[in-house]
Order: C-alpha cells, then sequence, then structure tokens
C-alpha cells in the first residue's frame, strides 16, 4: 500500500479515537449532570454503539497501519519512542476495555431505572465515578500517542 495512503488511514485512526474518545465523554459527562434516568439511558444507547463502531475499529487498525507505516519508512518496531507509544496504547487499553463494560452497565442501570421511573441506583453512581477517573489515563495515553507521533523524539534504552 502506498506510504502517504497507510499515513492517512494511520492519522484519520488517530483523529477518531481521540475525537470519539472526547465525544463520548463528553455526552457521557452532559447526560450524568441532568441526573435524568431516561435522558441518560438514551445517551449511553449512543455512547456504547459509538464505542464498538468507531473507536473499536480504530483500536484494531491503528496498530496494524502503524506497524506497516514503520516498515515502509524503514523504522525498527524497537526504536525507543516505538516503544514508548506501543506500551502507552496496552494502558489506553487498559483503560478504554473496562470503560466499555462500564457504559453498558451504566445503561443497562439507567434503562430499569426510566422504565420504573425510579432514581439512579448507587451501583450507577459509583460506576460513573470509576468511569470518569479511568478516562484521565486514557485520555493522557492518546495524547502522549499522538505527541510521539509527531516528534519522534529519541529515546535511548
Amino acid at each position: 500500500m502506498d506510504y502517504f495512503l497507510l499515513k492517512f488511514l494511520h492519522i484519520i485512526g488517530a483523529a477518531v479515537l481521540l475525537g470519539t474518545g472526547a465525544g463520548i465523554a463528553f455526552f457521557m459527562l452532559a447526560a450524568h449532570r441532568t441526573g435524568n434516568a431516561a435522558t441518560i439511558a438514551a445517551v449511553a444507547r449512543i455512547v456504547v454503539i459509538a464505542d464498538f463502531v468507531f473507536t473499536a475499529t480504530a483500536v484494531v487498525a491503528q496498530p496494524i497501519s502503524g506497524a506497516a507505516l514503520a516498515w515502509q519508512a524503514g523504522y525498527s518496531l524497537l526504536e525507543g519512542w516505538i516503544v514508548v507509544s506501543l506500551l502507552l496504547y496496552v494502558v489506553t487499553g487498559a483503560f478504554w476495555l473496562p470503560v466499555v463494560w462500564m457504559q453498558i452497565e451504566m445503561r443497562d442501570l439507567a434503562c430499569a431505572a426510566a422504565l420504573r421511573s425510579e432514581e439512579l441506583p448507587s451501583r450507577y453512581h459509583a460506576l460513573f465515578r470509576l468511569w470518569f477517573i479511568f478516562g484521565f489515563p486514557a485520555f493522557g495515553a492518546v495524547l502522549t500517542i499522538l505527541w510521539l507521533m509527531i516528534s519522534r523524539p529519541a529515546i535511548v534504552w
């Protein structure tokens, strides 16, 4: 595949990861702040779908396009900035995967509360706090990966 097409796809994937992550965080936070179970349920349904359609696709495509780019550009996958990027990618996944399951459970809890016209249960609020906290290291790791991809600093082991 052409280097510039690969690079374009890799950049689009990075934009999807960053943009979808930021968008999901914004919409979930905005819905949560309403305190309305039906609103949270509706937004969480969309968020879960977006995470599976957009984020999961980009998560799979990024290392593939990244490895192909490194190979075509003549970089070793053992270059310091690539190794750090890959480690941060694992960190991102370690925080993102649980967040996906939290979103599914928060959606289900909000749907159940809305159907019964009840307040959101304490389990929902505990999950939301954890979901919120998990977002910071995942988002920070993605931002750092983007910086590493752009700057390609010399990192010596």
